[in-house]
């Protein structure tokens, strides 16, 4: 089995990937949903940092000196992984996080954790990117911060639907602001995994789940 079934069976027994009737923030009506709020485990977060880090150090083995999580679900996505890079390979980067709200009292500011520095260069640790309103709020928040360079995103799911144009939301993030992005997994992956192949003896995707999944991508899908 690949790191990537591996991947998207740890989903679904973790009740993250799930299949059924959702709508997303972008109000489309999708037959599969992707929800990271459901790890609650020390367990999961601690294997799920693992996924982020073996992601990480494939594709960016150099360069990155610091990881940054968007909240609220970026939060223990970017603590997870800075800790399995460190456990697994050695590579103790720094990792910051943002509030909702500036802090006016104590040490103030926008930023915990790490506080970036001019010619740092950032990898941003999320979810599931659907119209990267998150990943362009971090732009805009970074260059209040310091004078960075956001490299890389590293997200849970590429969905490969189509943003604002005719690619796809992580396309456009690449193409706009030059971000090299990179999924564990594409929703490509995870039908070729899952279809009607069963996960502790229960198949979740079916011939009628698949069925529902092309056509929703032959809507929403890019290319």
């Amino acid at each position: 089995m690949t790191i990537q079934e591996e991947f998207i069976h740890f989903m679904v027994r973790a009740g993250v990937l799930t299949f059924g009737d959702f709508t997303t923030k972008s109000g489309r009506r999708t037959p599969y949903f992707i929800n990271t709020g459901n790890y609650k485990t020390g367990a999961q977060v601690a294997q799920l940092g693992d996924y982020y880090a073996a992601c990480i150090q494939a594709n960016m083995p150099q360069g990155i000196t610091a990881l940054f999580g968007p909240a609220y679900k970026g939060i223990p996505l970017a603590v997870s992984a800075a800790a399995a890079l460190f456990r697994r390979y050695g590579r103790d980067l720094p990792y910051c996080f943002n509030r909702k709200e500036a802090k006016d009292h104590g040490e103030g500011g926008s930023l915990v954790g790490y506080q970036p520095q001019d010619g740092d260069e950032i990898a941003i640790v999320e979810d599931v990117v659907t119209a990267g309103t998150a990943v362009r709020e971090s732009l805009e928040l970074f260059r209040h911060v310091a004078d960075v360079r956001v490299r890389a995103l590293f997200v849970s799911v590429d969905r490969m639907e189509r943003g604002t144009r005719s690619c796809t939301t992580l396309d456009e993030l690449r193409q706009d602001y030059g971000i090299q992005v990179y999924p564990i997994v594409t929703i490509r992956e995870i039908i070729a995994c899952l279809h009607n192949k069963p996960v502790d003896g229960r198949v979740y995707l079916d011939d009628g789940m698949r069925a529902r999944m092309e056509a929703y991508l032959e809507t929403y899908g890019a290319g």
